[in-house]
């Protein structure tokens, strides 16, 4: 299995890894565009919206666990 991407943290067996924005409305947008992405990949990741910041996990919920899936997604979102 491939390593997280860089960047990203394995916190309770799932990649996690915080974005910062200068406000809501960069990070809801960022939000946005993730949430494309993940419809694409049929692979959804948790995500936490504050201002300024949005927390994203990802984790394969059928496979109890960590899979390639996640570390796709993760580079995905950061490409």
């Amino acid at each position: 299995m491939n390593k997280a991407p860089a960047g990203w943290e394995i916190i309770d067996k799932q990649p996690s890894k915080t974005y910062k924005f200068p406000d809501f409305v960069t990070a809801l947008a960022f939000v946005n565009r993730v949430g494309a992405i993940a419809e694409e990949a049929v692979h959804h990741p948790d995500i936490e919206l504050s201002f300024g910041k949005v927390v994203v996990k990802t984790t394969t919920h059928d496979a109890g666990g960590l899979t390639e899936k996640d570390y796709d997604l993760a580079a995905r979102i950061d490409a």
